[in-house]
């Protein structure tokens, strides 16, 4: 991926990747970041607060993300990247810096749908779907998730696909929670428990499809900038062409979600520095008992706590995507990676509203916002519980999931 910018911007380390994991990156792909992060600073960090707490997602980004190369990844696990995995964590880091709703809509669009269609799709619906998808122009969104089934997607999914003989289309039936990007998307990649054989089918569903309804869910406290949708499908007719050919069971599911689970895992480490930032930013500037409240031990306390966090989620998720570039990575890697740098997270950006006192529940000082964004993150793509289950099955050879 290379993302194409009017002028060259010089690349800066971020301090808070204190040990230069930044050195692992070619200078091509330095200079990507660079571009990226230049963006994201002038054009979207200052908008960010105004429309977390209207929960509005800046529609006018999608434009400018596509021509930055942000659509572009093809999730294949044998395809060979322009990039290393690395400096793709690196991207998920900067989208999550700034903000994580930003990081989520791409994560969902480019890793969740596209990823579904590089996948599991066959070239034909590659070659239709994933150069329209890479500009920018269709939006795509990911229906696994159900009102009644979260954790137990591989065994408890109601939605029901059911071939109509006389015609080879499908219908499907039932319902999807927690959808983002579904507000607005063009295609969804809907998957559901075939009548037929009991398996697990992708479709690609076009969101203009009759019976097809998504609805906003008002009243988040998290990812408030990202459009989450409640989805339900009554008797939604989809050709045959428009099915997964290459998807036909959870195990063609798990492939995309195994691709994807480590970005969010990076999208966390970013979480944490973006409230890590504001906090080293504040108590430099906050004179208390006559001086910067950051030259008091007990707050340098909770900085430099802070700072190892970031630091040891930082040194698992750049071994994860290596791992990833070397072909050795596997289910318990990228679970464990998740479930350690989302708990991580979770203390660090407590620890940073703790620094900044009654002001760090306040949007305009940017550590709220992603304190309370942590939560989502803590929990989507597989909670901690279940990753920890991945582990622990690998450890022990137990599967201990029920």
């Amino acid at each position: 991926m290379t993302l194409t910018t009017e002028q060259t911007t010089a690349f800066e380390p971020l301090v808070s990747d204190f040990y230069g994991y930044h050195n692992l990156l070619s200078a091509q792909e330095k200079e990507t970041l660079a571009a990226l992060r230049a963006y994201l600073e002038t054009e979207v960090k200052p908008l960010v607060n105004d429309l977390w707490e209207r929960a509005e997602f800046p529609h006018q980004v999608i434009k400018r993300l596509a021509e930055l190369g942000l659509y572009r990844f093809a999730w294949e696990e044998t395809k060979t990247f322009e990039n290393s995995a690395v400096f793709r964590g690196f991207v998920a880091l900067e989208l999550a810096r700034v903000d994580a709703s930003v990081a989520t809509h791409v994560g969902v669009h480019n890793g969740l749908a596209m990823g579904s269609i590089s996948i599991a799709g066959s070239a034909e619906q590659k070659a239709e779907w994933l150069p329209k998808m890479a500009a920018g122009e269709i939006v795509g969104a990911f229906g696994l998730t159900e009102p009644d089934s979260g954790s137990d997607s591989a065994q408890g999914l109601r939605t029901v696909a059911t071939r109509d003989e006389a015609t080879g289309d499908w219908i499907l039936n039932g319902s999807k929670r927690w959808i983002g990007n579904a507000t607005f998307s063009d295609i969804t990649i809907i998957w559901a428990k075939s009548a037929e054989d009991g398996q697990v089918k992708g479709f690609i569903v076009k969101t203009d499809t009759p019976g097809y309804t998504a609805t906003k869910i008002e009243g988040k406290q998290a990812l408030r900038i990202v459009q989450n949708a409640d989805i339900t499908l009554e008797n939604v007719r989809v050709p045959e062409a428009l099915r997964l050919q290459n998807g036909n069971s959870f195990k063609d599911t798990a492939k995309v979600l195994r691709l994807t689970r480590a970005e969010v895992a990076w999208a966390s480490v970013g979480n944490s520095i973006g409230a890590y930032d504001a906090a080293v930013r504040y108590t430099k500037q906050r004179v208390q008992f006559g001086k910067p409240i950051a030259a008091h031990q007990l707050v340098q306390d909770l900085l430099v706590k802070s700072l190892g966090n970031i630091t040891a989620s930082l040194a698992m998720v750049v071994r994860v995507s290596q791992m990833l570039d070397e072909g050795t990575q596997r289910d318990e890697h990228s679970a464990l990676a998740k479930a350690y740098a989302t708990a991580r997270m979770r203390e660090t950006v407590a620890w940073c509203r703790e620094a900044l006192g009654g002001n760090g529940i306040v949007l305009e000082y940017d550590v709220a916002r992603h304190f309370a964004d942590a939560e989502a993150l803590y929990s989507y793509e597989g909670t901690r519980e279940m990753n920890t289950l991945i582990v622990g099955r690998s450890i022990t050879g137990f599967a201990a999931f029920v």
